[in-house]
């Protein structure tokens, strides 16, 4: 397939978009997208537009929105429902726009595919470290989603900048590095056809290669695919998925699966709720044209936008009394380790009859392991005997049932497991 015609295709599908009717209007309101210049180092010319809602608070999030092949940041901003959903819940959206012929990103070069290797991850990088600084958000909140080649830049900046994003959405994309190349070719036809497959571990082992050394907590994602995609084919979704649940140490068995509207199914893995580590929509005949009416608004509870917003943060809930134990418990302690770090997917199963209303789950962390982030569990302290105790969703479990959870952690070279577990103070086996 050459370039031209690839251009053509990605034309159609944008036009498909129109007479689909969902080219949205800008937001009512008296806020604006505008151009910045000079936000800082931007080897490969890409342009950056803006957009701050009326009424942002203190801290606000941030999320950058990537185009596809042949858009550009005021495509994407005007159509796609971001920008209204940036009006409701008062987050900053930057809409980069990539200038080379085609107007598709850089996801396949070695400079991309590093940190700080080059290209347009870094100028996108110095978009978000210019807005965090001129804006003040909140480091702790700030996402990327993308279609189609922002898609593949979603998955590229999750991979090259984990340091940087909290989580991401990726709606018919490709996992991080399936699009390389050494020839200077940005087109990778075996990848976009859908025959690249690798093992999880092959495919978590290039995320983790792109940013030797890290060893922080890994943003959440969420990917989007049509089963009818037929620029970047159906396969590449189950390979995402294949990735992103190795990168969070987790099994493909999903914890959950559902059917939110027709012809959605979603998975999700490592946890049930709306903020599981890695969720996965498969979209019953669709094609390639995402996202449609309804999907940007889950990106955004994925996310977590729709919560709290740019204000002030929500008042925890108290941490419940665990339900006495009896010691019917069985703990499963998967470890997914790299040169100073690991992540722990450990799911707790109530072997007794009595239906537990909560658990705290504590053991003991070898020697020279300290934990830095967890899912599904609130883990203190960091490092010594821990407990990990169940947070809103997943407190109750049923005799026979389970509850997930997990965590990421450094270590000084002791990758071993803890020895024993106690579930509210009685011994698990």
């Amino acid at each position: 397939m050459n370039v031209r015609a690839r251009i053509v295709g990605a034309l159609i599908a944008a036009v498909t978009l129109i007479v689909a009717g969902l080219i949205t209007a800008p937001p009512a309101s008296s806020a604006q997208l505008t151009e910045v210049t000079g936000f800082g180092t931007n080897p490969t010319n890409l342009r950056m537009h803006l957009y701050v809602p009326d009424g942002v608070g203190t801290r606000p999030p941030l999320l950058v929105a990537v185009h596809y092949c042949t858009g550009s940041g005021p495509a994407f901003y005007s159509g796609t429902e971001f920008a209204s959903l940036a009006d409701r819940y008062k987050f900053i959206i930057i809409y980069p726009s990539a200038t080379r012929s085609g107007s598709c990103f850089d996801v396949s070069s070695p400079q991309a595919l590093r940190h700080d290797g080059g290209s347009d991850p870094v100028g996108i990088i110095s978009m978000v470290r210019y807005v965090q600084q001129r804006y003040s958000t909140d480091p702790d909140r700030t996402f990327v989603t993308g279609a189609s080649s922002g898609a593949m830049m979603t998955n590229v900046l999750l991979g090259d900048y984990p340091d940087v994003f909290k989580a991401g959405a990726a709606f018919a994309g490709v996992p991080f590095a399936c699009f390389a190349t050494t020839d200077g070719s940005m087109w990778n036809s075996a990848c976009a056809n859908g025959q690249v497959s690798k093992t999880p571990q092959q495919w978590g082992d290039l995320v983790r290669g792109a940013y030797p050394g890290y060893s922080g907590p890994r943003p959440r994602m969420q990917v989007w695919h049509g089963t009818a995609d037929g620029t970047l084919q159906y396969p590449n979704f189950q390979e995402e998925i294949k990735q992103w649940t190795n990168v969070h140490g987790l099994s493909q068995t999903p914890s959950s699966t559902d059917q939110p509207q027709s012809g959605w199914t979603r998975t999700r893995y490592g946890g049930t709720g709306t903020t599981a580590p890695v969720e996965a929509i498969s979209l019953q005949g669709v094609g390639h044209n995402v996202p449609m009416s309804g999907m940007a608004a889950a990106a955004i509870t994925f996310f977590g936008l729709d919560q709290g917003g740019g204000g002030p943060t929500p008042t925890p809930t108290p941490t419940p009394t665990p339900t006495p134990g009896t010691g019917a418990c069985r703990v499963t302690y998967t470890m997914n380790t790299w040169n100073t770090g690991f992540t722990a997917a450990v799911t707790v199963t109530n072997t007794g009859t009595t239906q537990l209303t909560s658990w705290a789950l504590t053991f003991t962390l070898p020697a020279g392991q300290s934990v830095t982030s967890a899912w599904n569990a609130t883990v203190s302290p960091a490092s010594g005997q821990v407990t990990a105790r169940n947070v809103s969703y997943n407190g109750t479990v049923a005799p026979g049932a389970s509850a997930s959870f997990g965590f990421q952690a450094t270590h000084t070279g002791n990758t071993s497991k803890p020895s024993a577990f106690t579930l509210n103070g009685a011994a698990c086996t």
